[in-house]
């Protein structure tokens, strides 16, 4: 049931259901879109703002890589002329692969409380809660774009997403009111954009590790240029993408909508980490592999990997670098006073996450690997996962490894192409050119 031809079920579904529903546009059709996409200084979450409903209404998101959906709180004052229920077991249902319904609601109808509805429970996956929350489908706003340059922007007649509450709004960022879900299902952002748009299922995203200026996601094909003229995807390394065929509810073929990748072993300065690595492929109850998220803010290890990652760092950092008192949550932290810079960060060993053969790895430099917990004190940007629970995943690639990477997700030819960090070719996410060119 969970394999690649039921996800390509779904994305046909997803066309034909947007497109069935589109009014006649006004606009060329574009070849990529864009959100811009902001880091909170507060809770390190990786915000965008979308536009949504009639009148059109700014809308702020937490970006969920691994999200099924998009969800917005509609008990927070949604009103809208445009607003589109999904009637139970419609073709928008079954993009959701739900069969709960709500037959009679005791309010007057608004976007949260329909009759006859198909329901859906809507994730915080910030805070880890959930409630109940009804499908519906809204006018939508994006930017285009060439992969250069800003252009107008273009309109979905229909987007359909989760209608959550305040309860899970709680623990996102000041003035959010939702999550923006990318993850590997036939309702996500990039699924319905790219169906409706008709261009390739591809998406890519360049978080910027700056909290003061913007990083991007684009929907569609390259090029991805940023100033001073680097076509960051001109250069990519790929990697396939592995699908977990377990949910994180445990249901076995319903896939998990995350993205996995093929991690073998871990280098430090290209030593071989010595740990369990039958940790890092997943195993019949979907446990175990190397998944990639925006909501963690830091790399998260299984707790053997993690002790014996920070024990191989320990060990290859220079002598003259000082180790001093751990700053909470991290487990490895360093005086900066010996650590000398590079235009890739501080000048510390370099992490190796080893993929499908030895000469094809993801290199995590010092600006990605270390965290400047407090003035004159340098951290392991990595933590342990819990102890007290099993842990779903024995590596999950956090926000801090991702920054000022490229990291393009090929779903077409299930591959992830990523960059390394883009400051080795003189550039940040934070360079794309966000001025209109009209």
């Amino acid at each position: 049931m969970a394999t690649l031809s039921s996800f390509s079920l779904l994305f046909l579904c997803s066309f034909l259901l947007i497109a069935s529903s589109s009014i006649a546009k006004t606009s060329p059709r574009p070849k990529a879109l864009l959100l811009s996409v902001t880091k909170d200084a507060k809770t390190l979450q990786y915000v965008t703002q979308v536009s949504q409903r009639t009148p059109l209404v700014p809308v702020k998101l937490t970006v969920d890589l691994g999200g099924d959906y998009m969800w917005v709180n509609c008990e927070h004052g949604y009103a809208s002329s445009t607003y589109r229920p999904a009637p139970c077991g419609s073709a928008p249902c079954r993009l959701l692969n739900t069969t709960s319904c709500t037959t009679e609601c005791y309010s007057a109808p608004r976007p949260d409380c329909y009759n006859n509805t198909c329901g859906h429970g809507p994730t915080n996956t910030v805070a880890n809660t959930g409630t109940s929350g009804q499908l519906g489908a809204d006018v939508f706003k994006i930017q285009a774009t060439d992969g250069k340059n800003v252009l107008p922007s273009v309109t979905v007649p229909r987007l359909y997403f989760v209608c959550g509450n305040n309860f899970i709004e709680a623990g996102l960022a000041s003035g959010v009111t939702g999550m923006a879900g990318l993850g590997r299902t036939g309702a996500s952002l990039p699924a319905q954009l790219s169906s409706y748009f008709r261009f390739d299922r591809k998406f890519a995203v360049c978080l910027s590790s700056s909290t003061r200026s913007s990083g991007v996601v684009f929907f569609g094909n390259g090029p991805y240029v940023f100033l001073p003229n680097v076509d960051a995807s001109a250069s990519l390394t790929y990697t396939p993408l592995i699908i977990n065929p377990v949910t994180e509810n445990g249901f076995l073929g319903d896939a998990s909508p995350k993205y996995f990748i093929g991690v073998r072993s871990i280098r430090i300065n290209e030593k071989r980490v010595s740990i369990n690595e039958s940790l890092l492929s997943i195993d019949a109850e979907g446990y175990g592999g190397t998944t990639i998220s925006t909501v963690d803010p830091y790399t998260v290890l299984e707790s053997s990997i993690y002790r014996a990652v920070v024990d191989a760092f320990v060990k290859a950092m220079p002598k003259n670098v000082k180790k001093v008192q751990n700053v909470a949550p991290f487990g490895a932290c360093f005086s900066s006073k010996n650590i000398g810079s590079t235009r890739l960060g501080p000048a510390v060993p370099s992490i190796d996450l080893v993929l499908q053969s030895k000469n094809v790895y993801w290199r995590i430099f010092g600006a990605n690997s270390m965290v400047e917990a407090k003035k004159g004190v340098l951290c392991l940007g990595f933590v342990e996962a819990r102890t007290d629970i099993r842990p779903r995943f024995s590596v999950v690639i956090g926000g801090k490894q991702i920054e000022d990477n490229l990291l393009q997700f090929d779903l077409s030819r299930s591959r992830l192409g990523f960059s390394s960090s883009l400051l080795g070719r003189s550039t940040t996410c934070a360079n794309f050119n966000f001025t209109s060119t009209v």
